[in-house]
């Protein structure tokens, strides 16, 4: 389904050239779900941009379904079949969360299916399904409105960006069960950007990001145990100090 082949991204400040991505080399198969995970400020979230088309790369190729789209643009690659869902959601004044669903399917949406995609997503459907997508709403509402806009267009392959930030751990576990139905009735490719254990636990195939780097990839039985192990050590991914939480965090 999808290829990263050598792919770089660089940006120059003051100092001189700073790699953000470094030949990064990657396949996804059809259905896969793939958790890229890693210190914050490692190129975890860049390589999405950069699947997205929101970044382009500095070298390297992005091939999807054998295409070469490292030059085609967000409108092109969402056509092919690609969608993103952003770490910080746009607002939209003036449209409602059921036009954005039916905006997001290209078609128009029977309410009670637009009421089951915020249902999934641990929103209250009769509550929001009229409401405009404004400040009024807080950054975690917004957020599980564009996953449900994203599961109601249905790409063939998802990409979400800490799709858990701002989610509390009742709406998070619906989350969890909503990726993995999606990804096996309707085969459909996931990549998630995620320190959450139980997101992580999802995967079929884990890869860690650090420095831009790939630092180690393989199956969640190989890689799971690396990533405890840092924690046993007091030291997650990002180098602090793990504290108790609600959800595990790498």
């Amino acid at each position: 389904m999808l290829e990263l082949k050598n792919l770089s991204f660089n940006v120059e400040n003051g100092e001189g050239i700073i790699e953000i991505v470094d030949d990064i080399n990657l396949y996804m198969e059809d259905g896969e779900i793939l958790v890229i995970t890693g210190p914050n400020g490692g190129g975890k979230s860049t390589i999405a941009k950069l699947i997205m088309g929101i970044e382009k790369p500095t070298s390297g190729q992005i091939l999807f379904d054998g295409v070469d789209i490292t030059d085609m643009s967000i409108t092109e690659r969402a056509k092919l079949g690609i969608g993103y869902a952003f770490q910080q959601p746009p607002k939209f004044k003036g449209l409602t969360v059921k036009k954005l669903l039916n905006l997001a399917a290209g078609r128009k949406v029977d309410e009670e299916v637009c009421c089951r995609y915020l249902s999934s997503v641990g929103l209250c459907s009769k509550e929001y399904i009229n409401r405009e997508i404004d400040s009024s709403l807080s950054g975690g509402e917004l957020k599980r409105i564009e996953i449900a806009s994203l599961m109601a267009r249905n790409p063939k392959l998802a990409i979400y960006d800490e799709p858990e930030a701002g989610i509390d751990l009742w709406s998070f576990s619906m989350l969890v069960n909503t990726f993995e139905n999606f990804s096996k009735i309707n085969n459909q490719g996931i990549i998630i950007i995620s320190h959450q254990e139980r997101i992580i636990n999802l995967a079929d195939r884990i890869v860690l990001i650090s420095n831009g780097k790939i630092q180690n990839q393989g199956s969640k039985k190989n890689i799971l145990p690396i990533l405890k192990g840092d924690i046993n050590r007091g030291c997650g991914c990002n180098g602090r100090e793990v504290t108790a939480t609600h959800e595990s965090k790498y």
